[in-house]
């Protein structure tokens, strides 16, 4: 089966990095989008730190730290609608600004603490329909096999963009939190600098005239995923999956702990999935579109079965090898996310992606505390690879269910012709 994208079917050939970057938009598209990343990682550390040398208070720091996380869970889905209804260029560039203002108001020094989470809190606000508008945008800079490739260097540049914001943050925090927030401010300020100056603007994805509601344009986007036979599984296994890679980072401290470990060791065990992932995504590389789909369903079934060991309470350089592995069969979210967008109608694209995110924002919270929660009187071993069991249980639903093949590409081909007909349709 092959992938076809606006243009009709791409050549069953891995794209190569450099067709990736020699999209001149994509460079300042993905440059904007590292640099928003490092800021948001920046301010997470700073906030907490201020918070706490002004306070004395664990619990107003982790707050501090958890506000970023409210407006995904609050209303992730209706904010990504906002995003629809207006060029992705001027909603991320708008929200860019915003926030540089925003956090740079953080950073003065007579800011109350209520003032301080308020400002934080609405500067959160403007993430949802950020990255609601860069993952539509990117569906529409790139395609075929490339926007697969282009997924793939995102990743890696997410977790590279999550250990320099983290280390650098921390490192400038200890000096001068108020001056890391500064910094923050600037990455926003240059993110839509580059996106103003590299991405042309396109038309909004929604015409005036079809506006609604933001709650039924949210509940259109609801319908169209969870009732799409396509899309309900491949939102459903990428639910599951985020479920359950998290569970063993966020319990990996606790882990080493229970088998003797340091925090070294710790540090370890939460880089683990990190560094599969990356290997995964050199691997996506190499492999074909075909190959790609093909493998879907067996690494579906991988991610969790390589955890489920962890009953057997393996030794820690076996948890980390299991875990790389884990994180490894975990990347099938590429291909799974390019078959989710080419079967996605355009004027759908930034309320989808919203739903997306939102839903694996909720499912990250949730497994971590009940995870948590279970750890308190089980051993962490043993939640883990219950939870694996549990997820493998989960995950064979909708493999069991799966689309037969050419259901997908009748599919495919059939959102390729509404695309390109609304394409043609006069803005």
């Amino acid at each position: 089966m092959d992938e076809q994208d606006a243009e009709g079917p791409v050549p069953d050939r891995p794209a190569t990095f450099r067709e990736v970057l020699a999209v001149t938009e994509y460079r300042s598209l993905f440059a904007a989008t590292v640099l928003s990343w490092i800021g948001d990682y920046f301010a997470k550390v700073a906030v907490t730190v201020l918070i706490f040398n002004d306070t004395g208070s664990v619990l107003l720091s982790a707050a501090g730290f958890a506000v970023s996380y409210l407006p995904w869970v609050m209303g992730g889905p209706v904010l990504a609608a906002l995003a629809e209804r207006y060029p992705y260029q001027r909603v991320m560039i708008i929200c860019d600004l915003t926030r540089a203002a925003l956090v740079a108001l953080v950073s003065v020094p007579w800011a109350p603490l209520p003032v301080l989470l308020l400002l934080l809190a609405v500067s959160s606000v403007l993430t949802p329909p950020f990255e609601a508008a860069r993952s539509a945008m990117v569906a529409q800079i790139l395609t075929g096999d490339r926007y697969v490739l282009g997924l793939s260097l995102q990743n890696m540049a997410g977790q590279a963009a999550q250990v320099a914001g983290y280390a650098l943050g921390g490192v400038i925090a200890a000096v001068d939190p108020r001056g890391a927030l500064l910094i923050n401010a600037a990455t926003f300020a240059a993110s839509a600098l580059l996106l103003w100056r590299g991405v042309r603007p396109r038309p909004a994805a929604t015409l005036r005239e079809r506006h609604r509601s933001l709650l039924k344009e949210t509940g259109d986007g609801l319908r169209l995923v969870f009732g799409h036979p396509i899309m309900r599984p491949i939102a459903l296994v990428v639910f599951g999956l985020v479920a359950i890679v998290i569970v063993p980072e966020a319990l990996a401290a606790a882990w080493s702990a229970e088998q003797g470990g340091d925090s070294r060791t710790a540090g370890l065990l939460m880089a683990a999935i990190p560094v599969g992932n990356v290997i995964g995504a050199v691997l996506t590389r190499v492999t074909s579109p075909e190959r790609r789909l093909k493998l879907i369903k067996p690494l579906l079934l991988a991610t969790p079965l390589l955890l489920v060991p962890a009953l057997l309470r393996p030794p820690l350089v076996v948890v980390f090898f299991l875990m790389v592995g884990a994180g490894v069969a975990n990347t099938v979210i590429v291909p799974l996310n390019g078959l989710f967008v080419s079967v996605l109608p355009g004027d759908f694209r930034a309320r989808a992606f919203g739903i997306m995110q939102g839903g694996i924002q909720m499912t990250l919270a949730v497994a971590v505390l009940t995870a948590g929660a279970l750890a308190e009187t089980l051993s962490v071993p043993v939640v883990v690879g219950t939870w694996a069991v549990c997820g493998l249980a989960w995950a064979g639903v909708p493999v069991k269910a799966w689309p037969r093949g050419d259901a997908i590409s009748a599919e495919i081909a059939r959102v390729a012709k509404l695309n390109r007909k609304a394409s043609a349709a006069p803005a």
